[in-house]
């Protein structure tokens, strides 16, 4: 993940958000975007991420498993997250740095 400013982080999590509303018709899945943003900004446990990635299974092959884990990767680190203060990993990166640059 590269060091951005607010605005592109910001423009890739509507390109994620997009991505992931495709991603849920194109499964078939019982789920919205909505849950996904809930449980990525609730996590708790280390398996709260296959929780995500659950949500996309339809049994599929490992390129489409691949293509899954990929955008939940990229959701994770761009939605905001409670126990990061209601920012993004991305965010937080970008916080560091600019910190790191004064």
């Amino acid at each position: 993940m590269e060091i951005e400013s607010k605005q592109q982080i910001l423009e890739r999590r509507k390109e994620i958000e997009q991505e992931l509303v495709d991603m849920l018709k194109e499964t078939e899945s019982d789920f919205t975007l909505d849950h996904v943003r809930d449980v990525i900004f609730h996590e708790e446990d280390n398996d709260d991420m296959m929780k995500v990635v659950a949500m996309f299974d339809r049994g599929g092959d490992a390129s489409e498993l691949s293509n899954v884990l990929e955008l939940v990767t990229d959701a994770w680190n761009y939605f905001p997250h409670k126990v990061l203060g209601g920012i993004s990993p991305a965010e937080k990166l970008l916080e560091h740095h600019n910190k790191i640059k004064k």
